[in-house]
C-alpha cells in the first residue's frame, strides 16, 4: 500500500468488492452483505457493506491504514445521496477537481451530492483509527419510495431528493445526534444473522434517514432552540457529571459548569433532562445524598463533617435531602449501621 490508491465505483458493495480486488484479499458474502479483512502489510480492521431495496445501502468501516488512502466515486448518470457519520479521527472530504477541503471531525456527519462533473472523494489519513459509517441513497430508485412525502418536507430536502440525477452539488455537515449514534450501535452489535439480520439492519437504516432529516431541519433553528440532542453535547454533558462527581464540595453555580464544558446554560439543562431525566440541580443533589450514604458506610466521619464533605453549609438542610431521598434521618441510617461496623471491627 505504499501508493495512493483511487477506488472508483458507485455502489457501496461495489466499493467493498474493489477494495478487496486492490488489496488483494478474498472478500466475504452472505446474502445481500460483503465483508473484508484489511491485510497486515496495509493496516488492520475490517469494511462491511450492505445493500437493501429502492437504492439504499450502507458501509460501515473501521480501520488503521499504514498509508494514505483515497476512495473516489467515480462520475456516473446517477449519483448517489451519502451520509456519512464519523465515529473516530477526522478526515477529508472534497469533490474531485474543486480545491475546497472539507473536514469531517469526530462525532460529525456529513451529507453529500456530488454531479457527473465533480465526484465524491474521501481521503483516509494513514496511522489514525478511522471509524465511520456510510449510508447510500440512490435518489432515482428511492423516488418511488418518498414521492408521496416530498411537498410536506422542508424546501431545502425536497429539492435534495427530486435531484435523482445528481445534477447539483450538496455538502452539509453537523454533530449528529445520540438517536442516530444508538441506531448505529444497535446495527454494530447486531448479532441476528440471514434474514432477520437483513430486515432488522435495513429498518435501522431507515430510522437513521428519519433521525437525520429531523436533525437537519433542527439545526436550521437557532442553537439555544435546538431540541434534538447531538452526540458531542453528549460528551460534555459526560464532562460535566464528571466535574460534579468530583468536586462536590465546591461545585461551580450552573453558569460557571456550563461555561466550562463549552455548552450554554439551557443547552446543560435540557442536556441533563435529557440524558439523565432530572434538572442539574436535582443531579447534584442526588450526587451528594450519594456521597453522603457512602461516607457513612465507608467513614467514621459524623454527620456535620459528612454535610461539609458534600458542599452543604447546613446540618438541618442535609438531613432534610437525606429523609427525602432514603426515607429516614442521617442520624436513623448510623444507628442501622452500627451494629454493622462493630462487627467488622471485631472480625
Amino acid at each position: 500500500m505504499a501508493e495512493k490508491k483511487e477506488l472508483k465505483e458507485l455502489s457501496l458493495v461495489d466499493v467493498v468488492k474493489d477494495i478487496a480486488g486492490r488489496l488483494k484479499v478474498d472478500y466475504e458474502t452472505e446474502n445481500n452483505e460483503i465483508c473484508i479483512d484489511i491485510p497486515k502489510e496495509s493496516g488492520t480492521g475490517t469494511i462491511m457493506a450492505m445493500s437493501f431495496s429502492h437504492g439504499v445501502a450502507l458501509m460501515d468501516l473501521d480501520v488503521r491504514l499504514k498509508e494514505e488512502v483515497r476512495f473516489e466515486l467515480n462520475p456516473s448518470l446517477v449519483q448517489p445521496l451519502e451520509i456519512i457519520y464519523n465515529k473516530e479521527s477526522s478526515f477529508v472530504h472534497r469533490f474531485n477537481g474543486k480545491e475546497d477541503a472539507h473536514e469531517i471531525r469526530h462525532l460529525e456527519s456529513a451529507m453529500i451530492s456530488s454531479n457527473g462533473k465533480h465526484s465524491n472523494m474521501v481521503i483516509l489519513p494513514a496511522v489514525e483509527p478511522i471509524c465511520f459509517f456510510n449510508i447510500e441513497i440512490n435518489r432515482k430508485r428511492f423516488e418511488e419510495k418518498i414521492g408521496d412525502f416530498l411537498p410536506d418536507m422542508d424546501s431545502d430536502l425536497e429539492a435534495l431528493f427530486r435531484d435523482v440525477n445528481g445534477v447539483n452539488l450538496f455538502f452539509y455537515k453537523a454533530n449528529y445526534s445520540l438517536d442516530i449514534a444508538k441506531c448505529i450501535e444497535e446495527i454494530k452489535q447486531c448479532e441476528l444473522s440471514g434474514f432477520p439480520r437483513s430486515v432488522f439492519i435495513e429498518g435501522k437504516c431507515y430510522e437513521i434517514v428519519a433521525h437525520h432529516l429531523r436533525q437537519y431541519v433542527d439545526d436550521s433553528s437557532d442553537p439555544d432552540n435546538r431540541k434534538i440532542l447531538r452526540q458531542a453535547t453528549v460528551k460534555k454533558l459526560e464532562e460535566a457529571a464528571e466535574i460534579i462527581s468530583s468536586e462536590l464540595d465546591q461545585v461551580d453555580n450552573i453558569i460557571a459548569l456550563a461555561k466550562r464544558v463549552g455548552l450554554n446554560q439551557n443547552t446543560l439543562q435540557n442536556g441533563f433532562q435529557h440524558l439523565y431525566g432530572m434538572s442539574v440541580n436535582n443531579y447534584i443533589r442526588n450526587e451528594r445524598m450519594e456521597m453522603a450514604k457512602g461516607l457513612m458506610e465507608r467513614t467514621d466521619l459524623n454527620i456535620t463533617e459528612i454535610t461539609y464533605k458534600i458542599g452543604i453549609n447546613s446540618r438541618s438542610y442535609f438531613s432534610k435531602l437525606f429523609k427525602e431521598r432514603y426515607a429516614m434521618t442521617p442520624t436513623q441510617y448510623l444507628k442501622i449501621l452500627k451494629p454493622q461496623k462493630e462487627r467488622s471491627k471485631t472480625t
